[in-house]
């Protein structure tokens, strides 16, 4: 019985078998401005993994790095830490900012982040729209955020429907 060594799809070349190669791999990546290479280090960085140093300013910076190339995870990254206060102060109006700017390059957890926000200053028309956006690209927390709504009374019935087909179109997509 022969086992197939597992190879990248992108660069067909066997996957990394240590820590250490695949950070050196990382590393040859963000050379050559790979965003989610320069993501990927900026959580190394965030959490202090893979052998480096727990460094929240440097994190935020490769989030930036990696934001301005298009990775709009990088900005949700970013958008968590002012939201929560890791390694900066909170500051909800930067945490709103890059959650925007992460909305507006498809990411739906920026998107759910949003509607949540909304949702809690009591701006449902808006809160709806953002969590029926981030339902489109499956997000499960969205629709039942919504679901909560329409059981509080702050949704409609007709929003509710039009969350639930949205969300079984994507599973439909994804299938």
């Amino acid at each position: 019985n022969i086992v197939a060594e597992k190879i990248c799809p992108f660069c067909r070349t066997p996957t990394p078998t240590s820590e250490e190669e695949m950070v050196k791999r990382e590393k040859n990546r963000m050379e050559k401005d790979d965003p989610i290479a320069i993501y990927n280090q900026g959580c190394n960085y965030h959490e202090g993994a893979c052998g480096f140093p727990q460094d929240h300013d440097k994190a935020l910076e490769l989030f930036r790095r990696a934001g301005d190339l298009g990775y709009a995870g990088a900005y949700l990254g970013i958008g968590n830490a002012y939201d929560v206060g890791q390694g900066v102060e909170v500051d909800k109006k930067k945490a709103t900012h890059y959650y925007e700017l992460a909305a507006m390059k498809g990411n739906a957890l920026a998107r759910q982040n949003l509607g949540r926000e909304e949702g809690m200053a009591g701006n449902m028309d808006r809160a709806l729209k953002h969590h029926l956006i981030a339902v489109r690209s499956g997000c499960a927390e969205s629709l039942n955020r919504i679901k909560i709504y329409y059981s509080a009374g702050l949704a409609t019935k007709s929003h509710y429907t039009k969350a639930l087909q949205s969300y079984q179109t994507y599973l439909g997509e994804i299938k």
